[in-house]
């Protein structure tokens, strides 16, 4: 056992990473998703409660494991559970679970992501469980995403999981013939895992790397054919090079325009570049390609030295031509905002929140106008008294009187924010 106190801030912080790995190994093996996510949650409480007064098992992750093992145990043993369910003798025969290694194990993320896409399971659902069962982002984090109310997202959320216990549905990898119709659903999931880490996460050094960039490179292995799925590893891998310019060394956020390029991962955006390549390849464009190529026009900087804003105005308007969002078209009007001028770019996003229902929930939209109304001087209604949003917790705008603050050039990283988290939006 380890005390320190800095060891123990990883240690947590690494049993939480393995989240989504504990969570699909527990359900796979008992195929009751919302039990094994009480019993992890209990782990993770014994764990908060435990670990600072008698120090971190050197393997938080089997530590876990074994509470929330033996939690599950006692659900099943209980007289709710033995009252009012029926016997099922594989689900719930306790002796499998202590056949379960957590160092021995594969990686069971896959597996619980296509069992969340599965056609028994309503389509506006998958992303959204996805997010929170495999990857442990709250309803309220993934509402922001979609730009609805929280209560409306837990309530989805909870019939999804619902409809996995009713319908028997397993947790084992598809058929291949099967895989296309769930991947798009994947690859959402995998995507958005990315964007909300992006928007949620501040300069603190991480023990690993962000999952949603694990999950791309795990399906480049498993699907390294699909076009698509190249381009999402190559659109994740791009963003995580230029993690280590984004916060600077006081924590504040730094818009991209300010980032130094030195500082970006040059071995990331070769990685980046290969699977680009493999989908160029296959001569197929699609959504994440092209927003892949947005962030390689972005990495283009650390070379020329200099940002081609018209050619990310020809990618944006490719991209919504093909797979137009609500973050996809404030981005839009953001670049039109660069090459044409602000007031281009308040026509551009007075269209956009004219045809979308939701655009007035959408932040980053009231940030953009903002920042055009600032760059022709003008100023903003912020409805008498002062207040104020927020992109994650690091990149805050406030409303002032009628006067809207935001940083310098925030406008560029406004557009960057919603590169990454269009999808959500429709």
């Amino acid at each position: 056992m380890t005390a320190p106190p800095d060891e123990s801030v990883r240690a947590i912080i690494a049993a939480r990473t393995g989240y989504g790995r504990l969570l699909a190994v527990l359900a796979a093996s008992s195929g009751d998703l919302a039990a094994v996510e009480d019993c992890l949650a209990d782990a993770f409480e014994r764990a908060l409660t435990t670990w600072p007064q008698r120090g971190v098992p050197d393997n938080p992750q089997a530590w876990l494991l074994a509470v929330a093992r033996n939690r599950l145990r006692d659900h099943w043993r209980s007289a709710a559970v033995r009252l009012n369910q029926p016997l099922d003798v594989e689900r719930h025969t306790p002796v499998h679970l202590d056949e379960i290694d957590v160092e021995a194990i594969g990686d069971k993320r896959l597996e619980l992501m296509l069992v969340c896409a599965h056609p028994a399971i309503s389509a506006t659902a998958h992303t959204p469980l996805m997010l929170n069962t495999v990857l442990g982002f709250t309803a309220d984090q993934i509402a922001q995403s979609f730009a609805m109310p929280t209560t409306t997202m837990a309530t989805r959320l909870t019939r999804a999981k619902q409809r996995i216990t009713q319908a028997r549905i397993p947790f084992v990898l598809p058929d291949r013939s099967q895989l296309p119709e769930r991947m798009a659903s994947v690859l959402e999931g995998v995507y958005g895992a990315y964007a909300i880490d992006w928007s949620t996460t501040g300069p603190e050094s991480r023990p690993a790397p962000p999952e949603g960039w694990q999950l791309a490179e795990i399906l480049a292995e498993v699907v390294p054919d699909d076009p698509e799925v190249r381009g999402l590893a190559a659109l994740v891998g791009l963003a995580a090079a230029r993690r280590p310019a984004r916060y600077g060394p006081d924590g504040s956020f730094v818009p991209l325009a300010h980032q130094d390029p030195s500082l970006w991962d040059g071995a990331l955006i070769d990685r980046a570049h290969d699977h680009l390549r493999a989908a160029h390849r296959h001569g197929v464009l699609g959504r994440f390609q092209l927003e892949a190529a947005i962030q390689a026009t972005h990495c283009a900087r650390r070379t020329t030295g200099r940002t081609a804003w018209q050619t990310l105005r020809d990618l944006h308007e490719a991209l919504d031509q093909i797979a137009p969002t609500l973050g996809s078209r404030t981005a839009l009007a953001a670049v039109i905002g660069e090459t044409d001028g602000p007031r281009a770019g308040l026509v551009a996003l007075d269209a956009v929140c004219t045809d979308h229902a939701h655009a007035s929930r959408f932040q980053p939209a009231w940030a953009l106008r903002g920042h055009l109304l600032a760059r022709l001087g003008q100023v903003a209604d912020g409805g008498g008294a002062g207040y104020r949003f927020t992109m994650g917790d690091r990149l805050t705008f406030r409303i002032d009187g009628r006067y809207m603050h935001f940083t310098e050039d925030g406008g560029n990283a406004v557009m960057f924010g919603l590169s990454l988290g269009g999808v959500f939006n429709r």
